[in-house]
């Protein structure tokens, strides 16, 4: 009796299966309570937690601009981004956290296990900045490498991430003008103000190429195939990278700013730019192990805030259960 239960189930997990194929095929998409696959589910937990991480994560480096920003007008812009990759961060979370409860688990599972180091941020938010063209440059290039890949996961097949994506990308566009108008005044200003944007250019260019993944023939793990097989997107990571380049390298070079690659050029018959690959076993290390050089020092500083705000999530807590 047990057997045959156990094929009963079997033939209708497959079933079940090969409808969420021909649905995701048919371009539909799949909402929180659907039923999905469990890789399926365990893929987007892993990818959209740490988008929201990152999100958070990724307000450390600008937030530690913002008592030091030369003017006003600038402190105002910097302290309504800081606040916007925040919300984001929350927005992206709670969307993680319905898929989570069948798992029995909760919003504070994600912050405990980044603490712990299970869960990871994005490599270019354990960078140190160590100037104003930092900011800039995070601005500018990160937000713009950051939508270059949002756009794409705006048409995933889970519906969720994509409503909150396509809200998301309309205030990224702001932070990437924001960051715009940043480095065109630096770029205008002295030639001191010119060689401190070009100095971040050289020190962040790495990073930003690490920004979209490894190849996939870098011979670093990815799930790249998987979710592409699942539609949760629809593009290799070598194919971000290159659209990436496609719309950043002209404006890096028509702002007078020197692409920090001497072997980078366009190859007209291939389409595509050939430059030179980063260091894909750093990428390793700064994710996966948080030892990028300000992994630490952001990770206790999220980590302070949380404990230090445990009586606001209490206090909630118990008014919601006053309510209900």
């Amino acid at each position: 009796m047990v057997e045959k239960a156990e094929m009963v189930t079997t033939q209708e997990e497959q079933a079940k299966y090969n409808e969420f194929i021909a649905k995701i095929g048919r371009g539909e998409k799949i909402e929180a309570d659907d039923w999905m696959p469990e890789d399926y589910r365990i893929q987007l937990i892993k990818l959209i937690a740490m988008h929201g991480l990152s999100e958070i994560m990724g307000a450390f480096p600008e937030k530690e601009w913002v008592p030091k920003t030369p003017t006003l007008k600038r402190k105002l812009s910097l302290m309504a981004k800081v606040q916007d990759e925040v919300g984001h961060g929350q927005l992206l979370i709670r969307v993680a956290e319905d898929l989570m409860k069948p798992l029995g688990k909760s919003r504070e599972d994600i912050m405990s296990d980044l603490f712990s180091g299970k869960l990871k941020f994005h490599n270019v938010f354990h960078m140190e900045t160590k100037s104003w063209a930092d900011a800039a440059l995070i601005g500018w290039l990160v937000d713009g490498a950051a939508i270059v890949t949002q756009k794409m996961l705006a048409h995933t097949s889970y519906a969720p991430y994509a409503r909150a994506l396509k809200r998301i990308i309309l205030e990224e566009r702001f932070h990437a003008y924001h960051g715009e108008d940043m480095v065109i005044a630096l770029g205008d200003g002295t030639e001191m103000q010119r060689e401190m944007m070009q100095d971040a250019l050289n020190r962040w260019w790495p990073a930003l190429l690490m920004f979209f993944g490894p190849p996939e023939e870098g011979g670093l793990k990815s799930n790249q195939e998987q979710n592409i097989r699942y539609k949760i997107r629809y593009k290799t990571n070598e194919e971000l990278r290159q659209e990436f380049l496609d719309k950043y390298v002209p404006q890096i070079q028509a702002l007078g700013l020197k692409v920090p690659d001497e072997n980078i050029y366009y190859d007209e018959e291939k389409q595509k730019w050939v430059y030179t690959h980063a260091d894909y076993t750093y990428l390793r290390d700064v994710i996966a192990k948080n030892q990028g050089p300000r992994s630490q020092n952001r990770l206790n500083l999220r980590k302070i805030g949380f404990e230090n705000n445990a009586w606001v999530r209490e206090a909630l807590l118990k008014k919601q259960e006053e309510i209900s």
